[in-house]
Order: C-alpha cells, then structure tokens, then sequence
C-alpha cells in the first residue's frame, strides 16, 4: 500500500507541477526544441488528441499481415559465432586434397589481406572424410553423422561472401544489414513487420550456448532506431529463463495485479492528457511482463517433455546448451513466437590450440550441433511446423583453404584464418527448395565462381519468405527511409520451391 501512496503523491505533484507558470514555460522552451530535434532525427511525433489509434498504436507486438501472402510464419536462426570452416563441413574440395601442405600460389595471395596469415602458407587439405548424402546426393563430411539423415530438406548456399573480416563487424553486419553500431536486427524488422501471434510471449527470443555470447554483443539482437519494444528477448536454457521473472518474496499475484492495476490506471490518466501512444506502449509492456510470469517458465521447462523426445535431440535438462536450445526453438515456434535466434559461441578455428584446432576443437563443436540440429528439422516436420518455419543456418564467414601461419610461423595445430570472399550457409523449411544447392567455389573453395549470393542477398530471401519486399519494407529514421538490406539485395529464387 505504501508504494500506491508514493505513486498516487507523485501523480499529484505532477498534476501541480503542471499548473504552474514555471513548468508552462519550461514545456514551452523544451517542447520547441524537442519539435526541431525531432524533425533532424526523424523521432515520429505523438498523434493529435481526438485521434483514432490503430491496434498497433495500442499493442505495438499485435499481429500483423505482411503486404504479400507468406511462405512462413516464424523463423529459426541458428549462428554458429566464430565462423566454422564449410571446408570441412559441407564444401567438398578433392584437388585440395592433393595440394596439402604444398606453397599456396602466389596468384592467389596477391592483393589479398588477411586477419593473422603473414607471407605464404601452405594448403591445408580438408579434414574430414566427405560422402554424397540422401538423395540429393549433397556433400556432408563425417564430422555430421546425424546431419546426413536430414540433408534432402535443407537448400545449401555455397558461395556466400561478406566484406569483414573480424568477428565483431561481421556478426553485426549478417544480424543487422550493416558492419556498425545503430542499426536493427533482422528479429526486430520482422517483429516490427509482423509481431507476435502470442501476447504472453515475447516476439522476439534470444537464446544462447557455448558459454559466452558473440562478440559484437547484445547488439546483434538490438533494436536499433526501432523502438525498443521490438528488440530481443534473452531467455536462459539454466536457472530462471528471464531474470527477475519470479516476485519477490512476500508479494503475491493478487498484490502485484493491484500495484499494476494502480500504475496503469495513472498511465491510462496522462495518456488522456498527453495521447502519447508510447504511454500505451509502456501499458502493453507491463501486461506483457506481468502474462510472461505465468507463460515464459512453462514454455522454458523441458523437463517434462517425453523420454524419446530428450533421447533425439540428447538434451539435459538444467544445463546450459545447444542441444536444450533447439528443443526450446521448436517449443516457442509452436507457442507462436515469430523470431528465434541461437547464438552458439565457440567456433574461431585458428589452431592456436587444441580447443581452435579444426580437427579437434571444431570436430567437438560439429558432435555438439549435429544432434540437435537433425532433431530439430526431424521434431518441427512430424509436428508439422516445418512447413510454416524458416530454419537458417551459417556464421560471420568462412575459414581459408591455407593453414593459418600465425606472425608466418608454422602452428603445432591446424587452424584456418578468417575468410570473406567464400562461405556456406543453408535453410529449409517453407517455400524452400529441397535437396537444392546454389552457388560453386574454385577447385580449392578460396572463391566463388558461379552463383555468388551477398549478406544482402540473404536478408532478402528471409524478408521474402515472411510476406515482404524487402525494397519496400523501410522505416523513416534520420530524414531518410531505412531498410535491412541499405541499397542492395536480391531474392535467391534459385533455392525458392
């Protein structure tokens, strides 16, 4: 009660403050400067009192329609922070295998620069042992056993490439459209696009493995200029999903929907005075905050999911990893979250070290995600959900056909460097073409040479399956109209079914 008392005394004084000579010129002098700033920085202006609001004025995460008829309804990102090598994944390179520990040519150094490799190295030959897979006959090596059962469902992109080449710019650039801090996410356009078909749950969910996340930080799931409604969620798969998400002691839910009942009451007063639609807003969050108590722990608890389910995707309730984050992807896309993102660190295979060294640490890290991943396409088909979720897949970059010669001196493990001109990525799911490869790297995998597809091509190809021209889906910030793919990107139709 005494926190409604301190509440209610501070509506009163600002009901006062606002009656006073002082306070009107004060508005006055700010509201002037706030017009201007406004208009530099592109900030929308509250609307008119008397004003119809629409449902999404009310409810910014209402859900919305796409201008065009989707091929999915929620997407699942998986991103292996760090950068895997394709070279001993998925892009297959037999005349590497005869150029091992040979002198990389000359011709192919010249004019390149590279993050640590320093004068010339040697090829380095894949290692792992490749075979033609399911009947698509795609190359998967022996580092993903499991993989290989569902390889028929996913569309492979071969010749991915990207223009960074250090870890945190590059996550920046593949989740945001650009190498720099500011702007939005790809899981905060389309819930900005298209919200959530659940209001007790988040729109927009983050989880993460591998014991650190990526190293652009929370900014690969910021909002950007987009309002912060929109930005990602963090659940943990360890301890409780959402910090804070219990009462503290000594307040039940009776008590707490009274203190929020008194909060909203108040903000349902100034908007009245004001119609600021953020005053909505901030009304929806702590409905929101206050329906996620009840829904956000059932969905986060695998524990009471069947044996055979937990044999499938090898999870262990109560630790923190990869293999509970799939499981829990599959159970918030079903609970009708638009956007999840899995965020896996621990993939820099320099061989600086055992733990970097791409045929033991990377060989670790493929055993950890090959479970998982095959369950996840396996468990969202039965249920029926694959039809109607985008599963991507890929990292920052991808890893040179050379070993990394560190400072030019000879390293005791087997490391690639940094590589932008050449990756993989795939998807499956709705409106994806299965079984389908796109795009060829020369006979070492050091460049694309048919089919080369941009980051921007990507986003593109993402926005398109969800409803949206990815041209024509912008947001106004800065006195110009803003999209995820700046202006580049095109449709990869070539893996569209």
């Amino acid at each position: 009660m005494d926190k409604i008392k301190k509440l209610l005394a501070e509506k009163l004084e600002r009901e006062l403050q606002s009656q006073t000579r002082r306070h009107f010129i004060q508005s006055c002098a700010s509201g002037l400067g706030g017009l201007a700033l406004g208009s530099l920085v592109g900030c929308q202006a509250p609307k008119p009192k008397g004003m119809q609001l629409s449902e999404r004025d009310l409810n910014p995460l209402s859900a919305a329609a796409p201008p065009f008829a989707p091929k999915v309804q929620s997407v699942i990102y998986l991103h292996m922070a760090g950068a895997p090598s394709q070279l001993e994944m998925f892009d297959y390179k037999p005349e590497l295998v005869k150029l091992h520990n040979q002198e990389c040519p000359e011709s192919v150094l010249q004019g390149r620069k590279f993050a640590f490799i320093r004068g010339r190295p040697n090829l380095l030959g894949p290692q792992a042992e490749f075979e033609q897979s399911g009947e698509s006959g795609n190359w998967v090596s022996d580092y993903l056993p499991h993989f290989k059962q569902v390889v028929d469902e996913v569309a492979f992109l071969k010749a991915v490439h990207t223009d960074q080449f250090n870890h945190g710019p590059a996550q920046l650039f593949m989740q945001t459209g650009s190498p720099r801090l500011g702007r939005p996410s790809i899981g905060s356009w389309v819930t900005y696009g298209l919200g959530s078909e659940n209001q007790n749950l988040p729109g927009f969910v983050v989880l993460t493995s591998g014991g650190k996340t990526p190293d652009a930080g929370k900014s690969v799931w910021g909002s950007g200029f987009l309002p912060s409604v929109y930005q990602g969620v963090q659940c943990r798969s360890k301890g409780d999903p959402v910090l804070y998400i219990e009462d503290p002691k000594g307040m039940s839910r009776s008590m707490k929907r009274k203190l929020l009942d008194a909060i909203n009451a108040i903000n349902q007063e100034d908007f009245q005075h004001y119609a600021d639609p953020e005053i909505l807003a901030r009304i929806n969050q702590y409905e929101m905050a206050f329906r996620m108590q009840i829904e956000v722990p059932e969905v986060m608890n695998i524990n009471e999911e069947p044996e055979y389910i937990h044999q499938l995707y090898g999870t262990q309730p109560g630790e923190e990893s990869f293999a509970n984050n799939c499981l829990l992807a599959r159970k918030m896309v079903e609970k009708g979250v638009r956007f999840v993102q899995l965020y896996d660190w621990g993939w820099d295979a320099h061989g600086t070290g055992e733990s970097t060294a791409i045929d033991l640490g990377m060989k670790d890290k493929c055993t950890e995600i090959d479970r998982p991943i095959t369950a996840l396409l396996t468990d969202l088909k039965q249920r029926g959900l694959l039809d109607q979720t985008l599963v991507v897949w890929g990292g920052e970059f991808g890893r040179t056909p050379m070993q990394e010669n560190r400072e030019g001196k000879t390293q005791s493990y087997k490391g690639r460097d940094h590589h932008v001109d050449a990756f993989t990525m795939w998807m499956a799911g709705g409106g994806i073409k299965k079984g389908a490869s796109h795009g060829l790297t020369d006979e070492i995998g050091f460049s694309g040479v048919e089919n080369k597809v941009s980051v921007h091509d990507v986003h593109a190809t993402i926005l398109h399956l969800l409803g949206f021209d990815h041209e024509q889906f912008t947001f106004d910030f800065q006195g110009r109209p803003f999209r995820l793919t700046d202006v580049e990107g095109h449709v990869i139709r070539e893996i569209l079914s």
